[in-house]
């Protein structure tokens, strides 16, 4: 260990000693946090040697962001986390700007970690087309806590020259054989594309080829992801630069998938988000012991600041990560739903009475709850579901919207998905994260919000349904 890495080290540990998981009004229950400072991407998902990792972009001298490390957490159910501490530090002269995203594959005993070193150059640069290097990194560990040094096994000099200096987020896979590597870019131009790259040995890498739509759709593409479900294969990526519209692209940067075509290419009228709701972005899938494709994504958006503001800053943290979502293939769209495991946190559940006109029931919001309605009728107008006396979820002449009110949103407002009829919807609400799925997963809303009481009165009208509300525990978080 360097002793760069030992006085960071060290720095860390002295500002996360007095951090509580459970402490302040907005900690989270169900969702992976930050001990302190900022968290943003998840990295490294993976099953390894009897646990999940968990690895995440963390900045925990600021709140605000800055030099970005890799935060770990593990976890033997996917319920109950143990916070393992910082597992990468930008200590190299390949990183000293920032260790960036990137991806696992567990293998042979080892836990190969690939991610993306940031160097900025000093001087008056724009930092798109030139100042900036941005290498493809990787290191190995035997136990999946600590990690060897840092090799460079692509460097930033090595990749095509139609591209901008914006090549970032490494994804690794093993298929027949032969790894593979999908790398997100910036074209010059300003096109976003796929760069795609193989190897036999994990160590030397040959680029192969690009993939991006015949049109730019967005400027750039982050956190490419590229798997295999249900025998199609898929491309996501978080493209930026689309035009807002009102039922889709709503966020200042969007996060989807395109299947993937026969001949390898891709069309941007495939293109389909993963969540329609405020705070989604960068998702990672991995596939688990028992052969599950799992996401989980970031509860946050890049750039967003003077739209929403986040409550937990006061506390000393922001932003989290959504639950696991088990992914599956139903008519040519990917649903997700939270994975089986989480049902493991429910506590005293409550039937809901869909024989009157209006449902009332009193919930606690400091504990979270998780509340499934079935079999729904729409007998009104519209069919709502409101907390406090202020509408959560409205379905009206096809269109699911989310609405909160100024004070909830921190100035999250509306968003909508067109969805042409509405059979189920499941809410995970936490104290300050909330994620809603229509059609077992169909269609996914998350966003965070900011109750401004403790104990509100949940309202549901305007349907017959079959319903359970369930309260939930806080997982266990350890250290």
């Amino acid at each position: 260990m360097s002793t760069l890495t030992k006085v960071l080290e060290r720095n860390i540990k002295v500002i996360e000693k007095n951090a509580d998981l459970t402490e302040g009004r907005f900690r989270l229950g169900h969702h992976l946090m930050p001990p302190v400072g900022w968290l943003n991407d998840p990295n490294g998902l993976c099953w390894y040697k009897g646990r999940y990792h968990v690895f995440f972009q963390y900045a925990p001298f600021d709140v605000e962001g800055g030099l970005k490390f890799w935060g770990h957490y593990t976890s033997e159910d996917l319920v109950d986390w143990k916070y393992e501490g910082t597992a990468l530090y930008p200590d190299s002269p390949y990183d000293c700007h920032g260790v960036y995203s990137g991806s696992a594959l567990a293998e042979s005993e080892k836990l190969h970690l690939f991610f993306t070193g940031n160097v900025k150059i000093d001087g008056d640069y724009d930092y798109i087309n030139e100042g900036r290097e941005t290498s493809t990194l990787h290191v190995e560990s035997e136990d999946g806590i600590h990690f060897g040094d840092k090799e460079e096994i692509i460097s930033f000099e090595k990749y095509p020259e139609e591209f901008t200096c914006h090549i970032r987020d490494p994804k690794v896979w093993k298929e027949n054989d032969r790894y593979f590597m999908v790398l997100g870019g910036r074209l010059k131009g300003d096109k976003g594309a796929v760069l795609v790259y193989e190897s036999e040995n994990l160590k030397e890498w040959k680029f192969k080829h690009i993939i991006t739509t015949p049109e730019a759709f967005g400027y750039m593409w982050e956190c490419p992801d590229y798997f295999e479900l249900d025998g199609k294969k898929f491309l996501s990526v978080s493209p930026q630069g689309l035009k807002r519209e009102e039922f889709r692209f709503q966020n200042i940067y969007q996060s989807g998938y395109f299947q993937v075509k026969e001949d390898g290419s891709v069309d941007e009228r495939d293109f389909r988000e993963w969540d329609m709701g405020f705070d989604f972005y960068a998702p990672q899938t991995f596939t688990d012991n028992s052969g599950r494709r799992l996401l989980i994504g970031w509860m946050g958006m890049p750039d967003a600041e003077e739209e929403y503001t986040n409550k937990t800053i006061d506390e000393g943290w922001q932003h989290c990560l959504t639950v696991p979502r088990e992914l599956r293939v139903k008519d040519g769209k990917i649903f997700q739903y939270p994975a089986k495991e989480l049902e493991r946190l429910r506590k005293e559940k409550t039937i809901l009475d869909d024989e009157k006109s209006i449902v009332e029931v009193r919930i606690e919001v400091n504990e979270g709850f998780d509340l499934l309605i079935e079999d729904i009728a729409v007998t009104d107008r519209s069919f709502q579901i409101s907390m406090g006396g202020q509408m959560l979820f409205k379905y009206e002449n096809e269109i699911a919207e989310i609405g909160f009110s100024e004070i909830a949103g921190a100035g999250r407002n509306k968003r909508k998905a067109k969805v042409s009829e509405l059979n189920n919807i499941r809410i995970l609400a936490d104290t300050s994260a909330v994620e809603l799925y229509l059609n077992d997963g169909e269609i996914v809303f998350s966003t965070r919000y900011y109750p401004d009481c403790e104990d509100l009165q949940l309202k549901v009208k305007g349907g017959k349904f079959r319903g359970n509300l369930w309260n939930l525990r806080k997982m266990i978080f350890t250290k």
